[in-house]
Parts: C-alpha cells; structure tokens; sequence
C-alpha cells in the first residue's frame, strides 16, 4: 500500500480524499492528511453566514473527520514546516515526520495586506476563517461594549470579499465602511453601469462606500482607531478589516525548491504535477501552467484529475468557467464570459433601470453572414434570474434577440434549455455539462433531480442549477410523477385544491371519488393533515381524533404524543418562546415527580416528560391543562417551537423585544398542520443566540424593525435560512409570516421541508418574495383569510380529549382490561431518573 501526504485541508483537499477514497476500490492508496487549521475542512465559501449563528458545525463540510474510514489519517493543528523530496519526507510544526510515495500541496492562499501604514495595529484583522471571525466578532462586542453609539468598521476592498466582510459587519450591528481603491465595487466582475447600480443597492442597505480612493494611514486614537483616506476623507473607527484580495501560500515550495511563478504560485503542468514528479499542487496556491485561480470550481478540477491520475488513469485540467453568481445583503449580481467586452468587434445589449433595481448586459458578436450573433458574456446586478439559461449559452449562437432574453422570466418565455448545447456547463461548480445530464436521464434512468444529484453532482454545491436539472427532465420527456402514492394519482397540493373546492370532509369520500383501493400510511396522514388544515382555516373546526380522522393517524397523532423505542409516550407542553412562570414550571415538576417521568429540556426551550404509558396521558394532561399549559405539538407536523433569546428585556445587547414577539408567533401559529414540522427562532440582536438562521423561520432584530429569514432547517441535511425582507414593522413581518406558511402549507410536497421547497420553486426565494411580498399570484388576500381562521378556530387537542368521553375512551392499555399495567415495559435508574429498559440490548451503566 503506498502513502499519499495531503498538506492542507480545506475545501479542495477535502474533494480530493473524497474523489480518491470513491475511485480506490482496491485500497492501494492510505492517505494522511496534515492540517493547520484546528478542525475538519468547512465550507470557506460560505464564511459569512457563520456569523448568522456562529455554528462552527453548520459550515463543516460532511464526512470531512473521515469517521470510520481506517485508511484516511487526519492530523488537524499541526501544520507542514518541511518537504525533504529527496527523502520523501514531510515534517510538521510538532516534529513529526511523515514518509509519502506522493505529495499533494493543497495550501491555499492568504489574506493580501496592503502595506498601509498602522495595519498592525490591535483592532485590525483579515477576514480569512473561522478565527477570523471569532476574533472580530470579539472585538465587535468590546466596541458596543464601551461606547454609546453604533460602533463603526472600515473594510478594505470593495470585491467580493470585501462586500463579504462588509455584510458580517454589519450583521454584527456595526456601520461598516467600503474603501475600494478601484473606481467602482466589484471590479473584477462588473462593469461601470453594473458598479453604479451595485453601489446605489448596498448603500441602501447601510453601506458606506469609499471608491477610487485607500487608506493613506491608520492611526491609534485612545481606544479607537483614526484612519485617512487619499481622497482627504476621515473616519473614526472601532476596527479594521482587509479583504483586499489573496495570495498562493506557496512557501513551503519554494523552500522546498519547487518551481514558483514571478507573481506567485506552484508552477503546475496541466496535469496539476509541480516541477518534482511526485508531488501535485491543487486549489488556490497552484499555478496551472502559471496561471493561479482563486474559485473553488477550479479547485475541485484539479483535485479530481489528480486523483485520476494516483489511480494511473489520465486527466488534464481543462481551464474554467470562471463565470460568478452570487447574493450580498440580499442584493443579485452575476457576470460569465466576457463581461467587460474585451473581444474586438464585439458590441453590448444593455438594459438598465435604477429606479426597479436592476443592471442587465450582454456582450455579444457582430453579425455574421447567417444573420447570427454569438454570446460573449455579460453581467446582471439587481435580477440575475437569466443566469443560469445564458450562462451556458456563452460561446453559442443566441437562439433569440438579444434584449429578448434580458426580459421577464430571464428569457425563459423566448428559448428553452433545448437551445442549450450538449457541451453546455450546467453545473459549474462541479463541471457538469448538459451531455453529461441528458445521458445521465437517458442511460443511467435518473428520472428525478434527486437521482441526478446523486448521479453526477451537479447541483449538489451551492445548488442554483437545481431549477436547470428540473427543466432537462422535462426536456428529455422524462413524466416526473406527482402521484402522492399509489391510492391517489395526484400530488399533496392537487389534493388539497381538490378537498378545499369540493368541501369533501372525509377520507372515504376522496378516495371513493378520487382515488382507488383503501388507501395506505403515507396517503391517509397526509389527507388527515390536509384536512386538520382545512378545518382550522377554511371550515368550522374539528378534531384530529373525531370520528374518522382518528382512523387516519400515524401512532403519535393517534395519541397525541410521541411514542418512544420502549413502548411509552413522551409529553411535551407549549411553552411559548421559551418563557415559562415559577408556577407552571412547579407543576411539571409535580406530574413528572408524581409519575415517574424522565424529564429533559429540549434545544427548543421546552421541558420533554418520558416514560408515560398510554392510560397515563389523560391524567398528566388534566394536570397540565388546569395549570393553564396546552398540548405543544411535538407529536405532529406542526409548528414545534418558537425559540428565543431574552432580547431587550435584559439583554444588554438586544435591540427588540425578541421574547414577546416570540410568544405571539407561537401562539398565532400554534397547531397549524403543515406537511412538515415547522420550527422558528427570534434573536433580540445580530449576536444570533436563538439560532433563527437554522429555522424554518427566522426573525432577527434590528435598529429598525425586524429582518425575515425563511427556509432553514437542521437534520441530515442542514440548510441556512436565506433574507426575505428587511427591517420589518411587526405587522409587516407577522403578514408575510402568515402569508408564507399558508402557501408553504398548500403548495408543498408530503413531509418537505421549507428549505427544499425553496430550492426545488422555479425562482426559488425570488419567486416567493414575488408572491408572498408583491402578490404575483393575486393570493395573499385568500392566504391572509386562511391564517386568520386558523388562528380564531384554535382549539387545544389535549383539551379536547379530556372533554370528550369518546376519545378518552381511546386511551388504555388494554381493551378488555383498562388499567392493568403493560409486562412488556420496564425501567432502570441512571442519573437519578429512570429509564427504559430494551428487550435485547445490553445494558449499560452510566456514572
């Protein structure tokens, strides 16, 4: 078995293991990885939204501990100081040595300083990872800590970075200032119209911008600091933040002797092989026949030849698209190809209105004699829904006039990806061209975007292409079905337009009318919930156990409660936003005490009661309820919880009354059926203590008002809630709430979550912003109608039973022998409380 030495682990070194270890079926390869940074590779792309929730694990990239994997070794904190090539030879900063049979330099790159004088000075910081971010974060908090006032920030560099760090900054609280020396933002992606535009867009946003002009000098100013731009412009500031741009980290090759370009880089062949036969470079410090990209789609290329070739097969590195589409503070821009119009003859298209907020370019060829024009390029700010059909298109005859495809729906309504050709990027992350999608349908009966995804990867990092994967189905004749399962040949939302216009009340009724057989456990909780929904919003109220809906339950809804691997029931009551009073908390204590529950707080500030048996749950419940607590819905799929912070009530740092917003939301939205769980969190500052950026929904407080976050989740899967609308009124915010979980409830499938309902919506957020802000779809009038029903038909489902003799009838262990206990279920101690004990598995003990 040889050795493979990987120095470096970040996001490239990360999909080179990947690639390796997928490929290496034979095991000839154990790879040893050795890594500066303190923790297993993360997602450096998506750096900024650390600061939404400051979750390390949010960003970390997944198998990237290489768990359970013997042939990968991880040695994290312990950077390479040393190559010994002719040795073979890698020595770390602890002094330990590592022999390889093959190297591969994966080092990245640093954060650019300019020499500005005072640009060491303590309140200055790059903007590079995630100490970073914890040590500006630190001195954010400092600054608001000590002065009264908004604390204020300068950022050096006005590109992509630089409007990065400007957006964490402000997300922090601060005023942060952009000082780009360049005369306008993003010059390397945008043009001067597209700049303008850009600039009008973030300053609206409480961006100050600085251009054509740099920091001359930054001074000590007692605990402040003092800076002096050319332009005469002065600034107090409260820190510093250069993100101007990076450099390769190519030190250890040059002191091992490799080749190193005039302006930086491992010198690489197109194999990505340095000037030593046995050692690779990839990512960001490689320069690939001297040429260095700072994207990591050409990272990921070059990772993957390489370990092409370890495997003895062939690969060269192709080049790139180097084509960008991005979001910052909630504001689009995107550029492909030639957006600056380089190419001679050729000419550009543009379509511009400040006052809609948007920038739209093509670059295009001359005519030739067929009358054709080639796309070059383009750039687009303020509405990048064109992106991803012209993207592709670059290089190709347009297959329509130019200014028609700048048009609504992103030139959607005159071509279609037919006029994509096959060597068309769909993908551009992982390099994956319309061929390879359409022979993936085709040879390998990928017939969903799931199977796609799983297929070739393309949509499957930061997912803006998934919309594109949907449209080649249709393309390729692929019938993508709809059908909720075999009973029903309809999907969730057809069947709720169907129940809601025919006012059918019952299972039997459907499914006698529009369906066939018996029915099943995926179709009957699914009408079940539809039909919870449509009582509580569009009809006279019920009951999820009356008559036939009872039948139609999964277990937990059946008992209104969760069953637990032992048998027994857990019993979670509402506590709005977390806020509970000494008196229901005494109570809780009392049922739990008096039935021996097993008791636990949950990540969503509530109190979970273990260990109940079905008789039982009645009798806890009549404690409760007379205590004035309700059932919390852990059982259902419903809204769970509304989490919170303690906000401006005592805080020293909230800015809203983030706890009594969150009590309202819980309560308007209690015992809405939904085809998922629903969680929500509201955070009383940008300092992000109730997580709201990890939920469903989110709320976060600022100066102004409040700013919505929509399509978050944790999971397998966890997803980042992306901005709705900022600095909300509360009535703004509570509408495009109700407006948002009415269409999320009726247009969504069986049991998805919001996060990949977003991402799978042709226009995804933008499209939501469109119908649920702007009224595209003329509904919000029927959606606003439905919550407010829904909130003045709430009942309480535990009251409800308790009320009718019927139902309690429902709960006993059994039938013909009410009260006897269940022999199958038992207990043990540990930790002071009990708990179960499982027919055939050992038993441990835990002190």
């Amino acid at each position: 078995m040889r050795t493979l030495v990987v120095v470096g682990n970040g996001m490239v070194s990360h999909r080179l293991v990947e690639a390796l270890r997928a490929e290496d079926t034979e095991g000839a390869w154990r790879v040893v990885v050795l890594a500066e940074e303190p923790r297993p590779a993360y997602d450096r792309v998506a750096l900024t939204s650390y600061v939404d929730g400051w979750d390390v694990q949010a960003l970390t990239l997944s198998g990237s501990d290489y768990a359970g994997d013997d042939l990968v070794e991880l040695r994290l904190g312990d950077p390479v100081t040393s190559v010994d090539r002719a040795a073979k030879k890698a020595t770390t900063a602890s002094g330990h040595v590592q022999a390889y049979d093959a190297l591969v330099l994966a080092t990245g790159s640093r954060p650019f300083v300019p020499p500005v004088p005072g640009h060491d000075l303590p309140g200055c910081f790059v903007y590079r990872t995630i100490e970073d971010l914890d040590a500006i974060r630190a001195a954010v908090e400092h600054a608001k800590a000590t002065k009264r006032g908004r604390a204020a920030a300068m950022v050096v560099g006005g590109g992509l970075l630089g409007l990065e760090a400007a957006k964490a900054l402000r997300d922090m609280g601060l005023s942060p200032h952009v000082v780009e020396m360049a005369p306008r933002l993003m010059p390397i992606q945008v043009d001067d119209g597209g700049g303008r535009l850009l600039r009008k867009l973030v300053t609206d946003l409480d961006l100050t911008v600085h251009t054509g002009t740099s920091a001359e000098k930054i001074e000590q100013d007692g605990d402040r600091l003092f800076t002096k731009l050319t332009n005469g412009t002065e600034l107090d500031l409260d820190l510093v933040v250069f993100s101007a741009g990076v450099r390769p980290r190519d030190d250890l090759a040059r002191s091992s002797g490799l080749a190193v370009g005039e302006r930086g880089g491992i010198i690489t062949d197109l194999a990505c092989r340095t000037s030593d036969p046995d050692i690779w470079a990839v990512g960001e410090c490689a320069a690939v026949e001297g040429r260095c990209y700072g994207l990591v789609a050409p990272g990921y290329t070059m990772a993957e030849i390489v370990a092409a070739q370890l495997l003895g097969r062939a690969g060269e590195f192709p080049g790139t698209d180097l084509s960008t589409k991005l979001k910052l503070m909630g504001v689009d821009v995107a550029s492909f190809g030639d957006a600056h119009a380089t190419t001679e003859n050729s000419v550009e298209v543009v379509l511009s209105d400040a006052v809609g907020g948007y920038y739209k370019k093509l670059v295009v060829s001359e005519e030739d004699a067929d009358g054709k024009r080639l796309l070059l390029g383009g750039v687009l700010v303020g509405d990048a829904s064109a992106y991803n059909l012209l993207r592709p298109l670059v290089g190709s005859p347009l297959p329509a006039d130019p200014a028609a495809m700048l048009g609504p729906e992103g030139g959607s309504s005159v071509v279609g990806v037919d006029a994509l050709p096959d060597e068309a990027q769909i993908c551009s992350c992982n390099a994956v061209s319309k061929g390879a999608i359409t022979s993936a349908i085709h040879d390998e009966g990928c017939d969903s975007v799931a199977k796609i995804k799983g297929c070739t990867k393309a949509g499957t990092t930061c997912g803006s292409c998934v919309p594109m994967l949907a449209k080649l189905l249709d393309a390729c004749g692929v019938e993508q079905s709809k059908a909720l399962c075999e009973h029903f040949a309809y999907s969730r939302q057809e069947l709720f337009q169907i129940l809601s216009a025919t006012r059918i009340t019952t299972f039997g009724e459907l499914i006698a009318k529009h369906g066939t057989g018996a029915g099943c456990e995926i179709c009957k909780p699914a009408v079940a919930s539809i039909l919870a929904t449509l009582d509580t919003t569009d009809r006279d109220g019920g009951h999820v156990l009356a008559g036939e809906q009872a039948t139609l339950q999964d277990t937990n809804d059946h008992f209104l409660a969760n069953m637990q691997r032992n048998g027994t029931y857990s019993v979670v009551p509402r506590i709005p936003g977390g806020e509970i009073t000494p008196a229901k908390l005494k109570v809780i204590a009392e049922v739990a005490e008096e039935f021996g529950l097993y008791t636990k707080i949950t990540g969503g500030q509530r109190i979970d009661l273990f260990g109940a048996t079905v008789d039982q749950l009645p009798h806890i419940w009549r404690r409760l309820v007379d205590a004035g607590m309700e059932s919390g819905h852990a059982y259902g799929k419903s809204l769970r919880t509304v989490k919170s912070c303690v906000g401006s009530t005592w805080c020293r740092y909230g800015v809203q009354d983030s706890v009594g917003l969150a009590v309202e939301l819980e309560l308007r939205y209690r015992g809405l059926r939904s085809p998922h769980k629903l969680k929500a969190g509201v955070s009383g500052c940008a300092r992000e203590c109730a997580e709201a950026r990890g939920k469903d929904f989110g709320v976060i407080a600022t100066e102004k008002g409040w700013n919505l976050y929509v399509g978050g989740n944790g999971g397998a899967l966890p997803r980042h809630a992306e901005l709705l609308a900022s600095d909300l009124d509360k009535d703004t915010l509570i509408t495009y709430i109700d407006r948002f979980l009415m269409f999320y409830v009726r247009a969504a499938d069986r049991l998805q979550r919001t996060a990949p309902w977003i991402e799978e919506m042709d226009g995804g957020l933008d499209h939501l912003r469109a119908v649920i802000v702007d009224d595209k779809l003329g509904i919000c009038e029927e959606l606003d109608a439905a919550m407010a029903k829904h909130v003045e038909n709430y009942a309480d489902e535990w009251r409800g039973v308790l009320e009718d003799p019927e139902k309690l009838a429902r709960f006993t262990s059994f039938v013909n022998a009410p009260g006897t206990p269940d022999p199958t279920i038992s207990f043990r101690a540990e930790r002071e409380q009990k708990v179960p004990v499982l027919l055939g598995v050992p038993e441990v003990v835990s002190r």
